[in-house]
């Protein structure tokens, strides 16, 4: 399985710290707010990586994360030029998907909890695809699922 990140966006509700960096790249606690959405495909053991940012922001990816090697991981490069959501991410890493399985995560996401672990080996097993998703009080500023009964999902709207 194949893992992409996400980090991309103008990041234009922290400005004007994001003006001169991905949002990305800023600290939270004591490390980049990349290494938690790593982390978290990390748990899920995949190893073979492609980020996925700006034209303005790749090389600074590349400077921090490198080759990967030092964690025991590979980690590719792909530029999106303008931000054009989610789905998007998949059209700019095909070549790098292949026919491999994939998990994709969001560089400003922040995951944790009992269990992630076997959640995430849950959800690698699992035939089609599995969206994380979090009851917030105000979606507007988020991703929103529309799921059904069985928990099917019918259609992802971003930030409505």
């Amino acid at each position: 399985m194949k893992g992409i990140i996400l980090a991309g966006g103008a990041g234009s509700r922290l400005y004007p710290t994001t003006q001169v960096t991905s949002k990305q790249l800023l600290p939270v606690f004591d490390k980049p707010l990349i290494y938690y959405p790593l982390s978290v495909l990390m748990l899920a053991r995949i190893q073979d990586i492609l980020v996925v940012s700006t034209p303005e922001d790749l090389h600074r990816f590349h400077d921090l994360l490198g080759s990967g090697s030092n964690w025991g991981l590979s980690f590719s490069y792909a530029a999106q030029s303008k931000p054009e959501g989610v789905a998007h991410a998949f059209v700019v890493g095909r070549d790098f998907v292949g026919s491999d399985g994939v998990g994709l995560v969001l560089g400003d996401n922040i995951f944790y909890g009992h269990g992630l672990r076997a959640i995430l080996e849950e959800a690698g097993s699992t035939v089609g695809a599995t969206i994380f998703g979090y009851y917030v009080k105000d979606p507007r500023s988020y991703g929103v699922a529309d799921v059904d009964e069985e928990g099917n999902v019918l259609r992802l709207e971003e930030k409505p």
